[in-house]
């Protein structure tokens, strides 16, 4: 990410058409040179994909890393988070309410299947129908006819002809264009509805490269991405094609980066933040990102319900010394947070109200827990639980030490073997305590930090958490027809989430990485994602 604000979409909904034009390409060796099919193949950091790789099922990081580069959208996001058209030839509106969409001609998917707006609309209704229970399927909640209770049609989607389709939402909404880049709305070719989980396997899509073979992705191994020949965007791979390698530990991988067997990491272990920069040099990482910490702790996790679990959870997030452990054990490369989103997203606060929360407090921290367990005394172990394969480990030992310490609980880390594991018992309700979550902005707006982790019902409200005045100020803020206002709602919204706490802030993250000297034109962008597509081998 850039060390830097973004800008929203627009200020204010004009009089006339709001039109996304597309830009040239930003080549990496600033010359815009085509692809080099020859040029090697570069090889990435990942982890092993949650689900198979469906666009409207993949909200976590393993996956979308390998989704963006495998299939375009109507829009992408450059490295500074601005969105440019790729699909999209234009998108128009005089009322952000009712967007007509126009495709470029000429884009297929890899099997030879024209990108039409067919494909577009298809893979949206899928996404949205209730019973094909897909992670992102709150991405179409604006559309009309979407629902909640049933399987109902998109209705506010219309086909004009194959390269133009409108988009009629519930109500205006200022920053609908901006979140067309995200992999929710990507487009799906005809075959993928045949079967859908056998097609995650093996994925069609039309962006800058293709998987490379029936066998290229190996579980818990690697995933092996080719170029994509008849690709038309502006993101033209660079190289000889991406090697996906899921690894175990980020020790391990951030050794093979030192070895030259590793191109481009772009996560770090602890072990390695104080010799980062003399290790790697110039090619060393360290920059904001659009990436959120925080503990969870279900809502209705036992004691920590209703008076007593608000109690709870302000007194456990009052005796977390976020500065000391941004300190100790990160060295810079994280900041202790004060609120619930980014500081590089346009709209950012560090006061809203209620925030003082995240203050470490140690003597008001006791004295919650005190209030709380006078309704009911609180025993067991408080658990958090974490992936081992992230380098989580040590700052989860900090935390629970600190809960030992101030509220005199007993508290410990409960390990998981990898980020997959802990993701899948999150998300099917298994985990039995609280645990770590993260998040990589989609889109670099304020609302994508909360309307998707704490919207009721929306699918990566791990928490469970819903408050009808927290939902009102989110649609209110969707409705503003600018984003200054819509940011204004936003910012309301978080006081009601300060107030009850379905996740504690611990910190904002840098993205923290390198490359080794293999490689050549590495840029890291908004979100913390390597642009892997403008790597070139040495």
């Amino acid at each position: 990410m850039k060390i830097r604000r973004f800008a929203g979409f627009a200020a204010t909904i004009a009089v006339g058409a709001l039109a996304l034009t597309s830009c040239a390409s930003a080549g990496t060796d600033g010359g815009g040179s085509t692809a080099d099919s020859s040029g090697g193949i570069v090889t990435a950091w990942g982890s092993e994909p949650q689900n198979p790789l469906i666009p409207t099922n993949t909200n976590e990081v393993g996956g979308g890393k390998i989704i963006d580069l495998v299939f375009s959208g109507l829009v992408y996001y450059d490295a500074d988070g601005a969105a440019h058209n790729e699909v999209a030839k234009s998108i128009e509106t005089e009322d952000a309410q009712t967007y007509t969409i126009t495709l470029n001609e000429g884009w297929t998917f890899t099997n030879g299947e024209p990108v039409t707006s067919e494909s577009f609309v298809d893979a949206w209704n899928y996404g949205a129908q209730l019973s094909n229970a897909q992670l992102s399927s709150y991405f179409f909640e604006g559309i009309e006819g979407f629902s909640w209770d049933e399987d109902s049609e998109l209705t506010g989607l219309q086909i004009v002809d194959d390269t133009t389709f409108t988009v009629k939402l519930k109500q205006p909404e200022a920053d609908f264009p901006l979140r067309l880049g995200y992999s929710a709305y990507f487009p799906l070719p005809q075959v993928a509805f045949e079967d859908m989980d056998a097609f995650g396997e093996h994925p069609i899509g039309n962006g800058p490269y293709k998987v490379a073979s029936e066998d290229a992705w190996q579980h818990n191994v690697e995933i092996a991405l080719a170029p994509n020949e008849d690709y038309s965007g502006d993101r033209e791979a660079q190289n000889g094609g991406v090697t996906v390698k899921f690894y175990e530990t980020l020790d391990g991988a951030y050794n093979d980066l030192l070895a030259g067997q590793l191109d481009v990491l772009d996560q770090v272990p602890d072990s390695a933040f104080s010799t980062l920069e003399d290790e790697l040099g110039d090619r060393a990482v360290n920059q904001p990102a659009a990436m959120i910490q925080t503990l969870i702790i279900p809502m209705d996790l036992e004691h920590f319900t209703g008076a007593e679990g608000q109690l709870r959870r302000q007194a456990i997030s009052m005796a977390i010394n976020r500065e000391e452990i941004t300190e100790a054990i990160f060295e810079g490369t994280r900041t202790p947070a004060d609120d619930f989103t980014s500081p590089v997203i346009d709209g950012w606060s560090d006061d809203v109200t209620g925030s003082e929360v995240l203050d470490y407090n140690a003597a008001k921290a006791k004295e919650l827990w005190a209030q709380a367990d006078a309704i009911s005394p609180y025993t067991g172990t408080f658990t958090i639980g974490y992936n081992s394969d992230g380098g989580h480990q040590a700052w989860v030992d900090a935390v629970a030490n600190s809960l030992r310490n101030t509220l005199g609980i007993s508290a410990e880390g409960n390990p998981y073997p990898a980020f997959k594991d802990l993701r899948e018992d999150v998300t099917n309700g298994a985990i039995s305590g609280a645990f770590r979550s993260g998040w990589q902005a989609d889109y670099p707006g304020l609302y994508n930090f909360l309307g998707p982790l704490y919207g009721t019902g929306a699918g990566s409200n791990d928490a469970g958490y819903s408050n009808a005045e927290f939902d009102s100020l989110l649609a209110q803020g969707s409705a503003a027809t600018s984003v200054d206002e819509a940011n204004e709602y936003f910012t309301q919204a978080q006081e009601v989430l300060f107030q009850d706490l379905p996740a504690i802030p611990l910190w904002y993250q840098n993205v923290t990485g390198g490359s080794a000297d293999t490689v050549s034109n590495v840029e890291f962008g908004w979100n913390s994602v390597p642009l892997l597509y403008e790597v070139t081998k040495n």
